[in-house]
């Protein structure tokens, strides 16, 4: 067959996209190593134990989870456009809930470190944004569990809520992509505050993580903004897309 994909030639979307999609994960795969790379090398390395070591957990989980794995997680409708819907859900679904586990450890290792350490939680603008992203995260996942994957929830409901499932996936990648700028900030200030200044080797690789998760935000998110990488419609979302302009306009569902 041929695949034609609106204002590109025959199959140039397609390739485009391969490409897209595979710096994306050379960039987020990249994300990872450094990150662990900053936390096993030039801090110390990771444990379970209340010490600092704990605390390295934190950033590796984050950026493995809340990051890399979300973004591969949203990707997948643009990857797989002509596998089974369903089939892409449970993926789709499955990555989310891999990276919300992952998270959840991360969570725990940083909250545990400060009790074991006596250290106030919650007082810094990097934990306010970060815990903002991870509960709007835990509740984008239950929702759409509830709406799209499971069987219960009318037509009228899944079309009321599929345009603000579709936004927040988006925005909560910015957010944690936000969060972790901030986080990599406040760390590097918390731990080098004198050298950093003097270009020290451990900033210069956590200013350059903090470029390369930009970089995987940015490349995701130009992916799922183009028109001519999406899935094909299916007819489920076609008959939500008219559901969801009868709520919008006005009429009933028996309005011809």
């Amino acid at each position: 067959c041929v695949c034609v994909c609106r204002g590109l030639g025959p199959c140039s979307g397609r390739s485009m996209l391969a490409w897209l999609v595979g710096a994306a994960q050379v960039v987020g795969v990249a994300c990872v190593v450094l990150s662990g790379v900053w936390m096993g090398h030039y801090r110390g390395g990771f444990a379970w134990d209340g010490s600092a070591h704990q605390f390295n957990l934190h950033p590796l989980c984050m950026v493995l989870g809340l990051v890399f794995l979300y973004g591969d997680a949203v990707l997948v409708y643009r990857v797989f456009p002509n596998e089974q819907r369903r089939s892409v859900k449970l993926l789709h679904a499955g990555i989310h809930l891999l990276a919300l586990v992952i998270s959840i450890v991360g969570m725990v290792a940083v909250f545990d470190f400060h009790r074991a350490q006596k250290i106030p939680d919650m007082y810094s603008l990097h934990s306010w944004c970060g815990m903002t992203t991870f509960i709007l995260f835990c509740l984008q996942w239950v929702m759409g569990l509830g709406f799209f994957l499971f069987p219960g929830a009318s037509s009228w409901l899944r079309a009321w809520y599929l345009p603000l499932h579709v936004f927040w996936g988006v925005a909560l990648l910015a957010l944690a992509v936000g969060s972790s700028l901030l986080g990599i900030t406040e760390k590097l200030l918390f731990s080098i505050m004198s050298s950093y200044p003097l270009f020290d080797q451990e900033g210069v690789l956590a200013n350059g993580l903090g470029l390369l998760l930009l970089a995987f935000g940015l490349l995701v998110g130009f992916v799922l903004s183009r028109e001519e990488f999406r899935r094909p419609p299916h007819p489920e979302e076609e008959a939500l897309s008219v559901h969801f302009k009868t709520l919008t306009e006005g009429g009933s569902p028996c309005t011809p």
